[in-house]
């Protein structure tokens, strides 16, 4: 029994988890859907675990650049072309408004009266 608890060991969850995000792990693996000799579906998985320091060092660093991820144009105001754009709507909108009431205006012509 007493082998089994030897509190000189250290190899807990947060070793392994330190380790593997310092050194990282690569996952990899291939699934083929076959029928009758046929390939129908190939999918492929790659899986990276690693820390952020890692994934830098090694050149992966793509969460940089994602626009969806990032907060630097969070703040951005629109573009000179979007601008223009919003001003073309924003003066159909005003035609059209008063337009509405001049059209409501007009008589209608019964077919009653005849």
């Amino acid at each position: 029994m007493p082998d089994l608890v030897n509190p000189t060991r250290t190899h807990g969850l947060v070793d392994i988890l330190d380790r593997v995000l310092d050194k990282g792990l690569v996952i990899a693996g291939d699934i083929k859907i076959n029928l009758a000799n046929v390939e129908l579906l190939t999918i492929q998985v790659r899986l990276l675990v690693c820390s952020i320091d890692k994934a830098e060092q090694i050149g992966l660093n793509w969460w940089r650049n994602d626009p969806r991820l990032t907060m630097s144009n969070a703040g951005a105001l629109p573009s000179a072309d979007m601008e223009a754009r919003l001003a073309r709507i924003e003066e159909q909108l005003t035609r059209l408004a008063e337009a509405a009431p001049a059209a409501g205006a007009k008589p209608r012509k019964d077919s009653s009266h005849k």
